[in-house]
């Protein structure tokens, strides 16, 4: 029996999760097993539910509820579904964006490292990507088309951010990643060489002399090949480009030298995507 509650009051105590805390406090880095993230959409919920993912609790506009217990009503069970007028959500920052509902889930355990890489082919790297739209975009790509798993870094955006989960529509459920890492000094030593003792070659994706395209036959052949990105302004640090086994670029014309790195994933991935025997 599904558990209705008519909420008249955007400052409601029990509504403390979308109102009062910000993403930091929902995050939890010390204790993430006790931490919240705020889905948004009936899409995305779905694919959150579907995933395993625990609701705390749902909000949503009145007219959203019927369709909302026809679809989810049977993995909801007794958690609290909070409804109001528009008039009333109205007040809550950014609701308009939602699609009409949200829903604040308990965050998902994580694999570790090797456990995502074990039998992985391709994985994805992010360093320092800090829009929440490209985490969502690059995961959405990684899972469209062929990536194994993306991992990380610490000074990235957290794939768990509202934004970014949404951007994704729902693939940050569907395909594996987990943290490279608790904080910077993890990357990107001895993180590279993490991954170069689970079996991996690493390319970083950049524009230098010593770049070669991404249709080389070398980069095609490696049997697990981990793809690093970096951030939108700089680009992968020097470090990192420096310690990876390859350099490469995507071949560009009309005197373009670069592509938002969200697109420039899409491309990337398609072309490198495992090829199976």
């Amino acid at each position: 029996m599904a558990h209705v509650v008519e909420i008249t009051d955007i400052a409601a105590p029990e509504l403390r999760p979308y109102t009062q805390l910000t993403h930091a406090q929902l995050r939890r880095r010390r204790e993430p097993e006790e931490g919240l993230f705020i889905a948004e959409s009936a899409k995305v919920i779905s694919c959150a539910l579907d995933a395993g993912c625990c609701p705390l609790s749902f909000l949503m506009e009145r007219r959203h509820l019927p369709a909302f217990l026809e679809h989810l009503g049977d993995q909801c069970g007794d958690v609290p579904i909070y409804i109001g007028d528009r008039e009333v959500l109205s007040h809550l920052t950014g609701y308009e964006l939602t699609r009409g509902m949200l829903s604040a889930m308990h965050r998902p355990a994580l694999p570790g490292v090797e456990e995502l890489c074990r039998k992985a082919r391709r994985v994805v790297v992010l360093e320092n990507i800090t829009d929440a739209t490209n985490v969502g975009a690059i995961f959405r790509s990684a899972a469209a088309l062929g990536m194994d798993g993306v991992l990380v870094t610490p000074s990235c955006c957290d794939p768990l951010y509202r934004r970014a989960v949404r951007v994704s529509m729902g693939t940050v459920f569907q395909i594996p990643w987990t943290w490279m890492g608790s904080d910077s000094s993890q990357w990107p030593q001895p993180g590279l060489s993490r991954l170069r003792s689970l079996g991996f070659k690493t390319v970083a994706m950049a524009l230098s002399d010593r770049s070669v395209p991404i249709d080389d036959p070398a980069l095609a052949g490696e049997e697990k090949l981990a793809i690093v990105l970096g951030s939108e302004g700089d680009g992968l640090s020097p470090h990192t480009i420096a310690a990876c086994d390859y350099t490469a670029r995507i071949p560009m014309s009309h005197g373009v030298d670069s592509l938002n790195v969200a697109a420039a994933g899409a491309v990337i991935f398609w072309q490198l995507r495992p090829r199976h025997s």
